[in-house]
Formats: C-alpha cells, structure tokens, sequence
C-alpha cells in the first residue's frame, strides 16, 4: 500500500456556458489526490491523508476517493472550507490563482497525525502543502517519520507565487529533502531549488542534499532519472495535447505503480541504484500514463487497462 499525503482541493477549471458567458466549472483535483486517484486506477492500494472539510466541495472529494477506490480514513474533518484553485489556460498550459486561507486542509496540525499504518510500502508528499502553514509543519514531521520505515518520495511541485516566505519554505524543504529517496521534478522546479546551470549538475547538487534518485521532467521532451549507477533517459509519447492539468501527477503515480509491481518500492535498493531495466519500466509506465492524462481535459489519470 502506498500512503500519499497532501492537498485535496477543487480545481476550478474554465469552461463556457450554452449561452457563450465564460464559467467556471468545479472539478475535484490537488497535486497529492491526483496522484493517489492515479496510483489507484493503476491496480496500486492506495491511502490518502489531508484535512478534509465537511462542506458540498469536501463530501465531493470524499466521494471521488471512494468511487476510485482511494481509503480516506486517516483523514480529519472539520467545519473550515475546502481549498478552491481557480485555472487559467494558455496554449494548454495551466496557471493556478489559490483561495486557501483557514481552510480545512491548510489547517491541518502536526497533533491531527495518524499512526503510519502497517502495510504501507511507501510515502507520497507534494504539492501546495508543502508551501503553507501549519499543514506544512505538519506533512514535514510525518515525512520525517515515513522515512524511518521505508521509501519517501517527494515532488515539490513549486508554484512561486504561493509561497509567501521563501526561507522558511526552503528551509523546511531541506529538512524533507535528507529524509527523501526519490524527488521528482520539473526542470523549472529543478531551476528554482538549485539555481541556473546544466540539468545533470543541478541534478547532482539535489541529490547530494539526500534524494539517491532524481527524476527530472522536462515536458515533451520526456524525463531523465539521475541515479547512483549514472543516468537514465525516456522519451514522452507523441499526442494531440487538451490540457496538462495533472500530468506531472500522473507520472509520479505511474512511477511508484512501476516499482511496486517490481518489488522495487525498497530503500536499500534505490540506494544502491536500481536496474537499467527497473527503473526503465517504471518511468516508460509514468510516461505512458501521463501521455493519456494530458490528452483529455481536466486531471483524468487512465486505469491500467487503457494502457494495454
């Protein structure tokens, strides 16, 4: 079972009423439920932890979980409202204006933290929740717990403009990055974190912070795994692109799905390095199941037998 613990939130995404007037439509959505719905559709058993709000948005959220097999129960309820990310598009590309202040999931706590259950193989952090207080502080101390019991994977998504203290949000993200065996990012993110130089030797100044594997994506161009043994290339597939909304979490579903039916999800072997042929499946799976995502609207992973 793979515990994936972050945002859940209401992407509101553009859509045009039958009149022509410009709307906004609701759409279940957030980095880490992404990857968890993902990871799930992939045939993976699948825990999500957040705070989860008692409104109309949060028993949608709780009722997409359950309609994707997603378990909820580690999750707290409150009266506070759900988060709500209102989408702009432009050329597919998606931008995010986020309305989070008091809302249930940001105000999670470091008290409201379950036990890690036993049959977890692996923990999955990321996202917005990494960006805002106290739920940060909060998914920061069970990383930190995770790690002591197996692999943390960490996708830090980097959205600038949520973060309101950039020294604190550094300083904490270091804090996870030691305790991390598999970060993903983005090539902007990689950018962000590390500073302007070549991808390779951005990638080894994050590994040398603690991750012993590190996937880079860089969009059409595919991703590339920096890894004890050297480094690893995969091409994305070729499609007709709607929107990319939830590609990178689909990915990251992807990847951890490749390595758990690999019996790879191991920190000792991803220390090691893993086989050019693990590690090859695992992102070919992530490609493949990105390729789908972005070819149809909105934050839509595939199930395991559309990618047959």
């Amino acid at each position: 079972m793979i515990l994936c613990a972050g945002e859940a939130l209401i992407d509101m995404l553009p859509r045009q009423t039958e009149g022509g007037e410009a709307a906004f439509a609701p759409y279940p959505g957030g980095s880490v439920l992404n990857t968890a719905v993902a990871l799930s559709r992939l045939g993976i058993p699948t825990e999500f932890f957040t705070g989860l709000s008692n409104d109309l948005f949060g028993e949608r959220l709780t009722g997409v979980m359950v309609a994707n097999g997603v378990s909820h129960n580690l999750c707290p309820r409150s009266d506070r409202p759900t988060t709500l990310a209102f989408v702009t598009l432009s050329d597919g590309q998606a931008s995010y204006a986020f309305y989070d202040e008091n809302t249930a999931g940001r105000m999670l706590s470091v008290d409201e933290l379950p036990k890690i259950p036993d049959a977890t193989q692996a923990c999955f952090f990321g996202g917005i929740s990494l960006a805002v207080e106290p739920c940060a502080n909060a998914f920061a101390t069970l990383a930190a717990q995770a790690s002591e019991r197996g692999v943390v994977m960490l996708d830090p998504n980097i959205r600038p403009g949520f973060i309101a203290d950039e020294a604190r949000f550094r300083a904490r993200l270091e804090g996870m990055l030691a305790r991390t065996h598999i970060v993903k990012v983005s090539d902007e993110d990689l950018r962000w974190l590390m500073g302007d130089d070549a991808i390779p030797t951005l990638a080894e100044r994050l590994m040398a912070k603690g991750p012993a594997l590190v996937l880079v994506t860089q969009g059409a161009s595919g991703v590339t795994a920096f890894h004890p043994n050297g480094e690893l290339h995969v091409v994305a597939h070729k499609v007709a692109v709607v929107d990319t909304v939830g590609a990178g979490d689909t990915f990251n579903a992807g990847f951890l799905a490749g390595l758990s039916k690999a019996g790879a999800l191991d920190e000792t072997l991803i220390a090691k390095g893993l086989s050019e042929a693990t590690l090859r499946e695992a992102m070919e799976l992530g490609v493949k199941a990105a390729a789908v995502t972005v070819s149809r609207a909105g934050a839509n992973p595939p199930r395991l037998d559309e990618l047959v």
